[in-house]
């Protein structure tokens, strides 16, 4: 957009719209890192996959963007698939080894 011929951006619209980048920036990992510490490490993992839907919300919300059957679709599969991480029960331990050759070796 810098390049394009017909653009003249001014020094208050670059200022405005860096200082909005670093405040959304650092509140938002202000707020992450306030809530990491509550969520098992592969449910906050999980959760950050929820980004590019949040994204795209934002999107149709601020900017009056269509809400298309593609991000429907893309959204449904995103949080269907973070649901099944964080609602999944861990699984137990059913006492096989799953690495038989690794215990068996004799360490002396």
């Amino acid at each position: 957009m810098l390049l394009h011929s017909n653009s003249n951006p001014d020094s208050a619209g670059i200022v405005y719209a860096t200082a909005s980048g670093a405040i959304t920036s650092g509140l938002g990992y202000a707020i992450w890192y306030s809530v990491v510490p509550a969520l098992k490490a592969t449910n906050a993992a999980s959760v950050q996959l929820s980004v590019p839907v949040i994204a795209a919300l934002g999107g149709i919300i601020i900017l009056g963007e269509s809400v298309t059957t593609r991000f429907v679709l893309a959204s449904l599969a995103i949080l269907g698939g973070i649901a099944l991480v964080i609602l999944s029960k861990p699984q137990r331990n059913t006492g096989r080894n799953v690495f038989p050759a690794v215990v068996n070796e004799r360490r002396d």
